[in-house]
């Protein structure tokens, strides 16, 4: 049985692309480092926003790297293990991880703050613009 496509509506025209990133993003996805997205409320400075958070205790700043790879906010974390230590009992592993989330056209991000093990991630959401465009008809005789 073939896995029918969600955005194989008639009225859906031309998110191919979309679907194929959809896949991707899926399949990709593990859960480490759990995170938290929330939405920013607007203020007198700000355009609403959305907040992604990533768990990354024990990462230093520069072990972490934040970067916009075509329409994908990617981030990741490399640790080495260290040789010089000997463990009796190891339970927080030294691991590397790439966390992708797709963003919308238009998505900005905003910054970026290490604090306290948490990594936290600020996008602005774009006000999308009402466009409105009459189509004439071409009669046929």
């Amino acid at each position: 049985m073939s896995r029918m496509p969600s955005l194989s509506s008639p009225f859906l025209l031309g998110f191919d692309e979309i679907e194929r990133v959809l896949d991707r993003v899926t399949k990709a996805a593990d859960g480490y480092p759990p995170y938290n997205i929330e939405r920013l409320p607007r203020d007198d400075r700000n355009p609403d926003r959305l907040r992604i958070t990533l768990a990354v205790a024990g990462f230093t700043l520069d072990q972490l790297e934040v970067s916009i790879e075509e329409n994908q906010l990617v981030i990741r974390g490399r640790q080495a293990d260290d040789k010089s230590r000997q463990f009796i009992h190891r339970g927080i592993a030294a691991r590397q991880f790439q966390r992708v989330f797709v963003l919308a056209d238009g998505m900005e991000v905003l910054r970026a703050d290490l604090k306290n093990g948490l990594l936290s991630i600020d996008l602005a959401r774009p006000e999308p613009a009402r466009i409105v465009r009459s189509i004439s008809i071409t009669p046929h005789e």
